[in-house]
């Protein structure tokens, strides 16, 4: 049982949407606080600093920065996190290889000492870099797109903090992930102005926060949704026989029962169907009639995570409620057709 549940964490709507979206206390409170502030601060001086030297070496003739980038993602196919960065990569055509992990055994991560997914590891010339948690891969390869900064160097700008989350286990968060590491002219190139990137930081960390936590009690809500779930888990998945079988049945009955203290935890409506569509419906008023997606006549990094976090959803009951009973299904199929889009070069 317990063998089973612990695959069941596949689908990140449990274990890694937990891990990596959930909420956080310092640790210890006023310590990590503090340390958190100096380090966010220390490493943004450090960047303005830095950047101004990086850009006086750029060659005008340079190339583009992606094109030397070999890039690997380990995932696990149905959690949003992962999806989230499959959305970025695919829209920015940059050309990546998949490798799957198996979230019983976890061997194809024994390299890393941090043990949860996405992580991508970017190859870049002789120069290896791993890169943790969803939203610094996007924020980082982004930085890296826009100002042709080495990888190498732009990791450092989002350091790592210990902390304790919500339920008293200690966990790994970043300081700035939602921060573009950009100068004035590039950032004023990207956005136009403040106000649109503030706006994609917070439903950037909306959709972290909020959105990837209405996923596991959507799709688990009732013994036949949960397996609904667990066949498409098991055959998305990187299972062997045995742990197939064991995530199918007592994997969707754990899930089953662990997504009602996910409700309580999370303070959702006994009706978690009206969570969903609320949360809907609250994105597509903030991006608005009078343009097609948050970033305007493009997707923006908030427009991909939010894609990217209900994609998973896909051919379960509660994304064909989701279509039909709120306001997203016009902007969720434009965002569909801008990734298909995108030139394949993977």
């Amino acid at each position: 049982m317990a063998r089973a549940a612990r695959a069941a964490w596949v689908l990140g709507l449990s274990r890694c949407a937990l891990a990596e979206g959930s909420r956080t206390r310092p640790w210890p409170p006023i310590s990590a606080q503090r340390w958190a502030g100096f380090t966010g601060l220390y490493h943004t001086v450090r960047w303005h600093l830095r950047s101004q030297d990086l850009r006086a070496e750029r060659s005008a003739a340079q190339l583009s920065p992606s094109s030397h980038l070999q890039l690997t993602l380990y995932q696990y196919k149905t959690c949003p996190f992962c999806s989230k960065v499959r959305a970025f990569l695919d829209f920015h055509s940059l050309p990546y290889q998949v490798v799957e992990v198996n979230p019983v055994r976890r061997t194809e991560i024994k390299f890393s000492s941090y043990r949860k997914v996405p992580i991508l590891v970017a190859q870049e010339g002789d120069c290896s870099q791993q890169l943790n948690d969803s939203s610094v891969i996007i924020s980082a390869l982004k930085t890296h797109l826009v100002s042709g900064q080495s990888l190498e160097e732009v990791i450092t700008y989002y350091p790592p903090m210990k902390a304790m989350n919500d339920q008293g286990k200690e966990v790994t968060e970043f300081c700035n992930k939602y921060w573009l590491m950009l100068d004035e002219k590039e950032a004023q190139r990207m956005y136009g102005g403040k106000e649109a990137r503030t706006e994609e930081m917070k439903w950037r960390q909306w959709a972290d926060d909020w959105l990837v936590h209405l996923i596991s009690p959507n799709v688990y809500r009732t013994p036949t949704e949960a397996l609904a779930s667990f066949d498409y888990i098991v055959r998305e998945g990187k299972f062997g026989a045995v742990e197939a079988t064991m995530a199918k049945y007592v994997g969707a009955a754990a899930m089953y029962l662990i997504s009602k203290r996910l409700k309580s935890r999370h303070h959702l409506q006994d009706d978690v169907r009206a969570d969903l569509y609320e949360a809907a419906n609250k994105w597509v008023t903030a991006v608005g009639k009078d343009r097609p997606f948050m970033g305007g006549q493009k997707p923006n990094l908030a427009d991909l995570a939010v894609y990217g976090v209900l994609r998973v959803m896909e051919g379960l009951e509660a994304f064909d409620d989701l279509m039909r009973h709120s306001h997203i299904q016009p902007w969720y199929l434009r965002m569909e057709r801008a990734i298909e889009e995108a030139p394949s070069m993977h």
